[in-house]
């Protein structure tokens, strides 16, 4: 299933939802590749969840991207910094030369890495679980950049 996390922490669900209060500290977007088909809140004006594929519809506008976490990050996250112009919430995997290097350290405008560990949302609205690891969200465009480093979302902001 396209477009929700391949690889949950506990291995019972692949539900795993933006807390609301991340979209809304980050303000409107105009469309989100990745959204849930039972998404509860809306996270962008045009969101696009399973059957469909967000691949293949063209990215416009402002940009919302929780992508799938397994073997799938590294087309979503290359396809928004080719987009250039949105914020995606990805694991803290500073290390990782496939994805991490080339789609966020030497293609984002700035980061900012998460205070502790996420917890996410199943399509009820409860709390699914804490993400198992650190979050970072990366802008895409100066204009996310500025929106990153006033948002209010605790943890470490950083230009790139």
């Amino acid at each position: 299933m396209s477009g929700i996390h391949s690889k949950p922490n506990n291995g019972l669900t692949n539900e795993w939802l933006t807390p609301p209060s991340v979209i809304k500290a980050l303000g409107e977007f105009r469309f989100d590749p990745c959204a849930h088909p039972r998404q509860f809140y809306k996270t962008a004006q045009t969101m696009i969840a399973p059957p469909l594929d967000g691949m293949n519809h063209i990215w416009q506008g402002r940009v919302w991207l929780n992508p799938p976490y397994g073997s799938q990050l590294k087309r979503w996250i290359k396809r928004l910094a080719e987009h250039g112009n949105g914020i995606a919430l990805v694991p803290a995997r500073t290390e990782v030369e496939s994805w991490f290097w080339p789609y966020v350290w030497e293609a984002a405008d700035a980061v900012l890495f998460l205070k502790g560990r996420l917890y996410f949302h199943k399509p009820d609205g409860s709390t699914a679980g804490n993400a198992g690891h650190g979050s970072v969200l990366a802008a895409y465009g100066e204009d996310n950049a500025a929106t990153l480093e006033r948002c209010g979302i605790e943890g470490r902001f950083f230009r790139l």
